[in-house]
């Protein structure tokens, strides 16, 4: 009915203390890990995928402290180093933001009002220190918040990523991990050295080697599309040794061909609502190629150097262009068409965050670049806090009729 507010989703409390996404079905506080469904059940299943609660238990259990970390990028080799375990909160989607409404604009996305409201009701309790990378000009009002206006129990870190691109900002980002260094050695009591830093950001490395070859391979990863998605997204709360065993179990499992679904990119900031990858599933389509600033604009090449501050700098900033460090629009349309050529997609889902001014500046010029390269797209925005609108799995359909009308007349 026109007028009527979707209905908020609504967690139990226990799922929420830190359990922030990805959020349908295989994980849950109540029920514990759980193993994944394979498209095809002839395979073993991959081995149970603990939950963000159970990451966060298992690592305290050994002596390691918490960071709860927000979007976008952060330098999770450096807090290893240093024995914490970054957690990242990713808003999380079905939050009431109510908490958070009396302190920013109602204009401000639900990424971080969702976020802010779940620090504001206790649900980062677990958390021994909170990050907030610069990502975005709201990110950047939040950590000021949390500093000067809203300061929790938890010290309050910040971090700037240069604008633009490697080059002078390769050095100043390095500077950044210093100070970074500098107070995590203030709050932990005692500072790793040069070779213990290059020690984690190794083993970073080839965590991010994996969880690159699961996106180029996804179409012959037997996973359902929410599955493998679950799978990629515990790089968020996961240690790098961790989440190295499960992707080999996954890529060791692949088939030797694709499933034959029409192949489809997805561009945004992230898969939520997740409800978005039942959809493409159900409409016979399956994404190949992802542009998500959670996920595909986060595959870090392996790094260059000694030094593991400057090393760790250059592989940040090496990092596909992204909205999220204001990278030029040619560099953003080049990478997307070249991405959706290489991976064969044969349209492109554009699934925003309302209001988020980043992701929405580039967006139409994209979508010209698309359009004079005979891809077609469809733009779907949506608010964390409701659920996937009816109709946004209308067009999705559209989008996947119009591929498939195309295919079968040559």
């Amino acid at each position: 009915m026109a007028g009527v507010k979707p209905a908020i989703v609504q967690p139990n409390r226990t799922e929420w203390s830190l359990f922030v996404g990805p959020t349908a079905g295989l994980w849950s506080a109540t029920s514990g890990s759980s193993t994944i469904a394979r498209v095809n059940h002839a395979t073993p299943a991959i081995p149970a995928i603990p939950s963000r609660l159970e990451a966060i238990a298992a690592y305290r259990a050994e002596g390691g402290q918490i960071a709860a970390v927000y979007p976008y990028h952060q330098p999770r080799a450096l807090f290893r180093a240093f024995d914490i375990l970054p957690v990242e909160v990713w808003g999380p989607a079905g939050r009431d933001p109510t908490p958070a409404d009396a302190h920013v604009q109602a204009y401000v996305c639900t990424i971080v009002r969702c976020g802010l409201a779940l620090q504001l009701s206790g649900g980062l309790e677990e958390a021994d220190l909170l990050v907030v990378p610069h990502g975005c000009d709201s990110l950047q009002g939040m950590g000021s918040l949390l500093i000067d206006l809203l300061p929790p129990r938890q010290p309050v870190l910040t971090m700037y990523l240069p604008r633009g691109g490697a080059g002078q900002g390769t050095r100043f980002l390095a500077d950044e991990l210093a100070v970074m260094r500098s107070k995590l050695a203030e709050f932990t009591g005692h500072e790793p050295d040069d070779d213990a830093i290059m020690a984690a950001v190794l083993r970073e490395e080839e965590a991010d080697r994996r969880f690159a070859e699961l996106l180029a391979t996804r179409e012959r990863v037997r996973l359902s599309e929410g599955d493998f998605y679950r799978l990629v997204r515990t790089r968020e709360y996961l240690p790098a040794e961790r989440f190295i065993t499960l992707a080999d179990e996954a890529l060791a499992a692949r088939s030797e061909e694709g499933c034959g679904r029409i192949p489809l990119a997805v561009s945004g900031i992230l898969a939520e609502p997740m409800a978005l990858l039942d959809a493409i599933a159900d409409s016979g389509a399956m994404v190949v190629a992802d542009d998500l600033a959670g996920i595909g604009r986060r595959c870090y090449p392996r790094g260059e150097g000694d030094d593991p501050l400057l090393r760790l700098a250059g592989t940040l900033l090496a990092a596909p262009p992204c909205s999220t460090r204001g990278d030029a629009v040619a560099a953003r349309i080049d990478h997307l068409v070249g991405l959706v050529q290489r991976r064969k997609a044969r349209g492109v889902v554009f699934y925003t965050v309302k209001f988020c001014e980043p992701e929405l500046f580039y967006l139409p010029l994209l979508r010209k670049a698309l359009d004079a390269a005979n891809v077609p797209t469809v733009h779907i925005e949506v608010d964390l806090t409701e659920q996937l609108p009816h109709q946004a799995i209308t067009r999705l359909e559209a989008l996947v009729e119009t591929v498939d009308l195309a295919e079968a007349e040559g």
